[in-house]
């Protein structure tokens, strides 16, 4: 098979487009003919920087397609079947094993395209907003990133939740995109202070949650954009800068500072069902998984490459 692989760690001309053996199924897994990849976070981040499995590694955690083989452990699933998948490696290939403990079905009709957007940044969105910062209806919520996947996830999720949602981004018209999804205020980041601008647009009370998929000083700025008891959720290292924060404004206001990875719990009865739900979330048009651009698999480089340019608003895909 095809597949988008690295031999090292680098920029996105380290991605090579390979013949690679076929994947092997294992007895608890299934193997997918995959039709749509989600380029998350998390791949840019392993292509640059991430442990090497094999060489070649093909990179990619998230990915959609047809079940074209199942384990003889697996009982749920079946060959034929619609499937978004999510797993540490491989995902940007013609074909993709994964456990079947990391697959979701895909409601009929639904397109697979918008699923592969689903799991890991509705999920992620999902537990910091609600299992972790608690989130409840009439809080005010800082998004970071706004633009990213879990951006735009969070921005939907919580003003379908009853809240009031300020997003940042890093110009006025990726800001402008995010105002159908439910962004009420936004911050481009590269014009202002993020913290004062806050202040502002909340009269000095600072907001109640903060999620912050970006780290580095922008974290420092999710700190100091808080209100009494306020809760910054970090949930990535986008910004690939250190994470250096004065925790002192903290102790005044009785804030909460809390680190939440999806891949902790991913794969536990109440995640899994929760991401369930948010597909069919999605299926039924309640959410939406926002494609920005699609490449094809041979041009995975231009795609990390669009990324890394923070162009996008949402997920970019590659089809095979």
């Amino acid at each position: 098979m095809k597949a988008a692989v690295i031999w090292e760690n680098g920029d996105p001309r380290v991605l090579r487009y390979e013949t690679v053996p076929d994947p092997k199924c294992a007895p608890d897994g299934i193997v997918i003919q995959v039709e749509a990849v989600s380029i998350e976070g998390g791949d840019v981040l392993n292509r640059w920087r991430g442990a090497l499995a094999a060489k070649p590694h093909v990179v990619g955690y998230q990915a959609a397609g047809e079940i074209i083989e199942v384990g003889s452990e697996v009982a749920d699933l079946k060959v034929g079947q619609k499937v978004v998948t999510v797993g540490a490696t491989g995902s940007h290939a013609e074909r993709r094993a994964v456990a079947a403990r990391g697959a979701w079905p895909i409601p009929g009709g639904f397109d697979v395209k918008l699923a592969a957007g689903v799991p890991i940044a509705f999920g992620t969105a999902d537990e910091a907003l609600f299992e972790f910062a608690r989130l409840a209806a009439g809080e005010t919520v800082l998004v970071q990133a706004g633009a990213s996947g879990v951006g735009v996830a969070a921005i939907q999720l919580a003003k379908r939740a009853g809240a009031r949602v300020i997003a940042t981004a890093s110009s006025d018209a990726r800001l402008a995109r995010l105002t159908r999804l439910g962004m009420d205020e936004g911050i481009n980041y590269r014009a202002e202070d993020v913290a004062k601008a806050v202040m502002r647009l909340t009269d000095q009370k600072g907001v109640d949650v903060a999620i912050d998929p970006v780290g580095g000083p922008t974290l420092q700025g999710s700190l100091l954009s808080l209100g009494y008891r306020g809760r910054v959720v970090s949930v990535g290292a986008a910004g690939r800068e250190a994470m250096q924060v004065d925790v002192s404004s903290m102790m005044g206001g009785n804030r909460s500072l809390i680190g939440f990875f999806l891949g902790a719990e991913i794969n536990t009865d109440r995640v899994h069902g929760r991401i369930q739900g948010l597909i069919e979330a999605a299926a039924r048009g309640e959410i939406e998984a926002v494609i920005d651009r699609t490449f094809p698999l041979a041009k995975a480089a231009e795609a990390h490459d669009y990324i890394e340019s923070r162009k996008a608003v949402g997920r970019v895909l590659l089809i095979p």
